[in-house]
């Protein structure tokens, strides 16, 4: 039911375009997953979710096994009945989730002991129960369970840490029963390229149907995340998928697909739209800044989006102000729109063979730095020293 196939790679870069194929349907790639927490993307229904182009979401292990339980998602169909989306679902592992909960958590080789953030009850997570969460919710991804390394971390800490990614990865492959559900490795390995290509080589040798990219976006700096980033990703195998967790802005994006990665999510196209914030092809737009008090203009002129072809500025300014539920909604429509636009602009310049001056342009549109840019950071400080880098990407 699982299938992953490249159709066309980038002649001046990692970028690829491909297809995934799940028991839910099929997506193309580079793709941006939509996050929906709670079995919900916040502020928007499945439908307008469609309509915005959005093809796979995701879900959170953690969240749904605190409320209402995997168990009685199980009984009422799994997740894709449950949240109303007949489409691919990716769910991550709850790792990430005791990573930013780490002042309730206590780990062990096994596992992990916390407080639950709604009641305060006494809960352990490990790779069996992780599995079994993930079965019971139906996902068409399942991710290992994995231990997030903090940043900023020494190296001995960044490699007992990555050891317990390594173990924890063994049990959750045992402990995966298959089915229409497919097993993604987690890469970690901290801000050491060393232990990136550590990391990477064990998992790799392992049975899992694709791999992620985890551990980055978790409080460091640019200057650090995106060296380890294209330095890990051509490390992962050229005919599985490759997904880079939680990460992020749109020149991120076109950043990260130039370094060879295929699958993406965040929340901050969500976040922000119900902070008053929009992406645009022009740039980012503060919505309730006083300039658009009075516009006509619509908040992106090159979008098709129901916010940008029925509402001014001036409405969304207004209704921002005001308080009103709707803004955020709006907002959030909008910006998923965007984000899908940004994907389909991706694939149909690598389509093209045009995906380097694609990539110039949003990255000017965001005013941000090329990938290619950023020097490497030393292996044993993981500090990023005064040197310069190779002009072109090596994609294995």
């Amino acid at each position: 039911m699982f299938k992953f196939a490249i159709a066309k790679k980038d002649r001046d870069s990692c970028a690829r375009l491909g297809r995934l194929e799940t028991a839910h349907g099929g997506v193309d790639t580079p793709v941006f997953m939509a996050v929906g927490t709670q079995g919900t993307v916040k502020g928007v229904t499945p439908q307008q979710i469609r309509d915005c182009g959005v093809g796979m979401v995701l879900g959170n292990t953690y969240h749904l096994m605190l409320r209402p339980g995997s168990e009685r998602i199980a009984k009422l169909g799994g997740l894709h009945r449950f949240m109303a989306w007949d489409g691919p679902i990716l769910t991550d592992s709850g790792g990430f989730q005791v990573f930013s909960l780490a002042d309730l958590t206590k780990r062990d080789d096994r596992g992990v002991t916390f407080r639950s953030h709604i009641d305060g009850n006494l809960i352990r997570l490990d790779p069996e129960r992780s599995m079994k969460v993930q079965r019971d919710l139906g996902s068409d991804v399942v991710m290992a369970f994995d231990d997030c390394t903090p940043y900023p971390a020494d190296r001995a800490a960044t490699r007992a840490s990555m050891a317990l990614t390594h173990r924890w990865a063994d049990h959750s492959l045992n402990h995966f029963q298959g089915g229409h559900q497919s097993l993604f490795g987690i890469v970690q390995g901290g801000m050491y390229p060393d232990l990136r290509a550590e990391s990477a080589r064990e998992l790799c040798a392992k049975p899992f149907a694709g791999f992620a990219v985890g551990g980055l976006s978790v409080g460091e700096p640019k200057d650090l995340m995106y060296p380890i980033l294209r330095h890990t990703a051509p490390l992962l195998p050229e005919e599985k998928p490759r997904y880079l967790m939680g990460v992020g802005t749109p020149a991120d994006l076109v950043n990260a697909v130039s370094a060879g990665i295929d699958m993406f999510d965040c929340v901050m196209p969500t976040r922000n739209a119900r902070n008053g914030s929009a992406f645009t092809s022009l740039g980012k737009v503060a919505i309730k800044q006083a300039a658009h008090k009075d516009s006509d203009l619509p908040l992106d002129p090159a979008c098709a989006c129901y916010t940008c072809t029925h509402f001014t500025r001036a409405y969304l300014n207004h209704i921002y102000r005001a308080g009103e539920i709707l803004a955020s909604v709006l907002m959030t429509i909008h910006n998923l729109s965007y984000y899908q636009t940004l994907m389909a602009g991706i694939r149909q310049a690598i389509a093209a063979d045009r995906f380097p001056a694609f990539k110039a342009h949003i990255l000017q549109t965001y005013a941000a730095r090329d990938i290619f840019d950023y020097p490497m950071p030393d292996t044993q400080t993981g500090e990023v020293p005064a040197r310069n880098v190779e002009d072109h990407p090596t994609c294995g």
